[in-house]
């Protein structure tokens, strides 16, 4: 019997600041009617708006249960540091929650590493050998990849056909490097070798500058293993 198709998810364009209006209702500083107002403007008929609320429920709203506290730990960094881009934080929520978007994500990044840009049809091609050929994966990839645009990790050219990278964000915060990494081990799913974090797909808009090993040995939430005397990955600290 043939395993069925993973779930897509993330199936909906979310522009930045709806995603910033869900993150500042969770932080407390924004209520639902903002939201609403944004949604509105945009001219949303109400079936698009019931999604998009979906989509943003599980980002910052209504995070899955395994999440929550990572979650409101970003609201945390969001609240008590000024500069925490808002794009990194809802990068990270949309990468450990989302393995759709992440898996757009980490083929954008891998397929743009060389020469800063890549083929939107590439993308697709991929994404449709590990989503299938079925009606909704070129529509979602798409969506991802604009929404992408709209956070400001890549710029859509040619009508759409080629994606090219937009200069990373730099992130020199202990807290918020230690964050993205644990995002990018959740969407990963397994440890990740340490000296590969810099360079990781999935994190491609942002730059790491903080040394790394010191950084994960700090945080409360992950762990760092050696295996040999130079490999070193970080994996989820459990918790007994």
């Amino acid at each position: 019997m043939n395993s069925p198709a993973p779930q897509i998810g993330f199936d909906r364009f979310i522009q930045l600041d709806w995603a910033a209006a869900a993150l500042n209702i969770r932080a407390g500083t924004a209520g639902l009617d903002d939201l609403n107002a944004l949604l509105a403007e945009a001219g949303l008929s109400v079936e698009a708006k019931k999604k998009t609320r979906t989509v943003l429920n599980r980002l910052w709203l209504e995070p899955r249960a395994s999440l929550v506290e990572f979650a409101d730990r970003g609201v945390s960094l969001y609240k008590s540091q000024a500069s925490v881009p808002i794009a990194a934080l809802c990068w990270g929520v949309a990468i450990a929650t989302y393995p759709f978007f992440g898996k757009v994500a980490e083929l954008v990044g891998r397929l743009s590493a060389l020469q800063g840009d890549c083929a939107s049809a590439e993308v697709h091609r991929r994404m449709s050998e590990i989503y299938g050929e079925r009606e909704g994966t070129r529509r979602m990839t798409n969506m991802v990849i604009q929404s992408q645009a709209s956070w400001g990790a890549v710029e859509r050219v040619e009508k759409g056909k080629r994606v090219i990278r937009l200069a990373p964000t730099t992130i020199d915060n202990d807290e918020l490097t230690a964050w993205l990494i644990e995002a990018a081990v959740r969407y990963t799913g397994k440890p990740v070798s340490v000296p590969t974090l810099q360079s990781l797909p999935v994190l491609f808009p942002f730059t790491l500058t903080r040394p790394l090993a010191y950084v994960i040995s700090n945080s409360p939430n992950l762990d760092l293993r050696s295996e040999g005397p130079s490999s070193q990955f970080v994996a989820l600290r459990t918790t007994i």
